[in-house]
């Protein structure tokens, strides 16, 4: 999530400035889709079950940032604009709460159903804002899908607990909903991560204020859309957009209990300190500095192209990325041929087929990666890949860089600063402690993987290691939503995880009662056919 974003004024390519085969999808977004725009147009708010224009004095740009095609424009939400969607917040929630658990969970049922019918929708939307490539988006559009499958088990998850304490006394818990929750959306997955929230929130009862990321709002907006096809009454989703007022806006109302936020380290902190100061249950999953330990039995073909794609996959652009490989021993001589695999990696818009990754998500991005590659040399590292300067044809204006190895140290910038770019970081160790050591060390705790084939190696490494997520031979181990997001140490703000039973404790509190009804004291067991008396 960006943390703060001046509107541009500089000149955008029209819309003959986008590639052949983004041009139809953009038409075609616009033309069907009452919330989102790709051909000039403005994004709209969701409040209280309707698109509304925006009444903002302040809008920021949407650029395809494979052309700098100016897509849409999106309002910083003004306070009135805000407060509207709290209220319809809070009025949805006194009815929606009330509704039975199978009434909301069919919700989640037809939201699956709507989901995979217009996938190829989101997926388009994806790759014209935010810049991966057509498969990718396809992904991105997936692991949101599997929560909200999760979600449609709520029947099963959300029960309770009853036990008789004493004679004739109960105590029964139950997980009851909140109010009015929000959730803050990253750039780098603009269709998974308000996913992540909008069913977990809704199956549970509670109403939702959701804040997507201004540069990339569009598939938010297709999927309110998509809740609303879906039989989701007004105001139990709404939609607002902006940077660092409408934040502060969700960390100060009274009215919002919970806040979920995906985002970098800065913005993280800052909603975590400020919510939780306003006294909300806040769960942030922040910045990363991911490890692949690359044993030197490991089965080479299987661990380099893991960590290739891994690596260089969105273009770096993932909160799970593999950006640091620890050769370990003589695995150390198998750097050539990592280089070499990267090397034959292709660059491009992400709508031409072959793509393996696209461009970064603004010009700013592509700047502070090539300045961190830079620093490598300055201190005394070594680039064997660069990526900085390509000439991807036919997009000479695109936020390109190429994948890129630099072999590096723990001391150096590179190491220590999430790059957030197709950069792989290679770090050599003696032994498998050497490298414990090193991912132990780090501030960071998303995750981390090793490439062995010895059982043992692999124990000790998955014990030892301090990281939340971890894999063996396997290079990006995110949980499914049947369980939950682990992350730990710097990565992570909060206690309670993202989807699976931590995200319905995030959305939900209990409630106890302890319940006495004396079996004596009970009257009326058979009916009586005798003439009643006043006595």
């Amino acid at each position: 999530m960006s943390f703060a974003r001046i509107v541009s004024r500089r000149p955008y390519a029209s819309l003959s400035g986008l590639s052949q085969t983004a041009r139809p999808w953009a038409e075609k977004l616009s033309a069907e889709w009452k919330g989102t725009h790709a051909t000039g147009g403005n994004t709209k708010n969701y409040i209280g079950g309707e698109f509304v224009e925006s009444k903002a004095t302040v809008w920021h740009d949407v650029v395809d940032p494979s052309t700098q095609t100016l897509l849409s424009r999106v309002p910083e939400t003004t306070t009135t604009e805000f407060e509207q969607a709290v209220d319809a917040a809070s009025k949805a929630y006194k009815t929606w709460s009330r509704q039975s658990i199978l009434y909301r969970q069919r919700f989640a049922i037809e939201l699956q159903h709507q989901i995979r019918q217009n996938a190829g929708a989101l997926a388009a939307s994806i790759v014209l804002e935010q810049g991966k490539t057509l498969a990718d988006a396809h992904g991105d559009v997936l692991r949101g899908l599997q929560v909200v499958e999760t979600a449609m088990g709520i029947t099963s998850t959300l029960l309770g607990d009853k036990i008789e304490v004493s004679k004739d006394m109960d105590t029964e818990v139950r997980k009851v909903p909140l109010g009015v929750c929000a959730s803050i959306a990253p750039f780098n997955f603009p269709a998974m991560i308000p996913l992540w929230t909008i069913p977990m929130a809704a199956v549970t009862g509670n109403t939702l204020v959701l804040k997507p990321s201004e540069r990339d709002p569009g598939a938010a907006m297709i999927i309110a859309e998509l809740c609303e096809r879906s039989g989701l009454p007004a105001g139990v989703l709404n939609v607002v957009h902006g940077t660092v007022p409408t934040v502060n806006a969700i960390c100060d109302h009274p009215a919002i209990k919970a806040i979920s936020v995906v985002g970098g380290d800065r913005a993280g902190r800052h909603i975590y300190e400020r919510g939780t100061k306003n006294g909300k249950r806040v769960q942030a999953n922040m910045g990363a500095k991911n490890h692949a330990v690359l044993m030197p039995d490991a089965n080479k073909n299987l661990a380099l192209n893991s960590i290739i794609g891994a690596a260089f996959g969105a273009a770096g652009q993932r909160c799970m990325a593999i950006s640091v490989v620890v050769l370990v021993g003589t695995a150390q001589s198998w750097l050539p041929d990592l280089i070499e695999r990267a090397r034959k990696l292709r660059v491009d818009g992400g709508f031409e087929g072959g793509t393996d990754l696209g461009p970064l998500i603004s010009p700013a991005a592509k700047n502070r990666v090539e300045r961190l590659v830079s620093s490598a040399v300055e201190e005394g590292g070594s680039i064997h890949l660069d990526g900085r300067g390509i000439d991807v044809q036919g997009y000479p204006n695109g936020n390109f860089v190429g994948p890129t190895i630099i072999e590096a140290t723990t001391t150096m910038q590179c190491y220590r600063e999430e790059i957030f770019g197709p950069v792989l970081t290679v770090i050599s160790a003696d032994t498998l402690d050497d490298a414990l050591d090193i991912i132990n060390a780090n501030r960071y705790g998303n995750g981390a993987a090793i490439f062995t084939q010895s059982g043992a190696t692999a124990r000790k490494f998955e014990t030892e290691v301090n990281v939340g997520q971890i894999g063996v031979n396997v290079p990006i181990p995110v949980p499914l939503p049947m369980f939950a997001w682990s992350g730990n140490k710097g990565s992570v703000l909060g206690d309670i995880g993202f989807y699976g039973k931590s995200g319905i404790s995030f959305y939900t509190q209990n409630k106890t009662t302890t319940s006495l009804w004396r079996a004596e004291d009970a009257v009326g067991n058979r009916a009586s056919v005798n003439m009643p008396t006043l006595s």
